[in-house]
């Protein structure tokens, strides 16, 4: 087995798209106190591929996977043929999944976040660069650690956004 130690992030690639930019832009800045191995820098995927063979190659991404990120955009809640298949791939696989919502709610969206990803220990937060980078380094400790029997979504209370400067 591969060491797993990348950032897999599922988005809508029609209308996502900036916000995954936004954060490998912010990988790349040395002036910025951001880092993610990206786990989508494994194999190229041409945009004429069958589905199924998408799929084999998100699988070999998620492998080396240690967490995920789900950019929850206006339309994620309805996109089903690879959106969803890969949050559920995630929660097969248990990885820690940081929902980040680019409306900046800071909670669970029941407008925009996909019904499977309700009830469940997943952290929520705002597209907040400093708050992102806090989830990343803070909670996949806090998901490996947590009781077998938590369900419940988590977000971080406003002292930690106080903290960072993003209140």
């Amino acid at each position: 087995m591969s060491y797993r130690n990348k950032t897999y992030v599922i988005f809508d690639g029609d209308t996502d798209m900036w916000a995954y930019a936004y954060m490998k832009g912010w990988n790349k800045n040395e002036n910025v106190d951001f880092d993610f191995n990206d786990a989508h820098d494994i194999g190229g995927i041409r945009e004429d591929s069958q589905e199924e063979t998408v799929k084999k190659h998100l699988k070999e991404r998620f492998a080396s996977s240690s967490q995920v990120i789900v950019l929850i955009g206006e339309h994620t809640k309805n996109l089903y043929k690879y959106v969803r298949w890969e949050i559920e791939v995630a929660q097969d696989l248990d990885l820690p999944i940081i929902a980040v919502n680019l409306n900046n709610f800071r909670k669970y969206d029941s407008e925009r976040c996909p019904s499977i990803m309700k009830d469940k220990y997943i952290a929520h937060i705002s597209f907040k660069m400093k708050i992102i980078k806090y989830a990343l380094d803070n909670f996949p400790d806090e998901y490996n650690n947590r009781g077998q029997t938590t369900k419940e979504n988590c977000h971080y209370n406003d002292k930690i956004y106080q903290d960072l400067g993003l209140l």
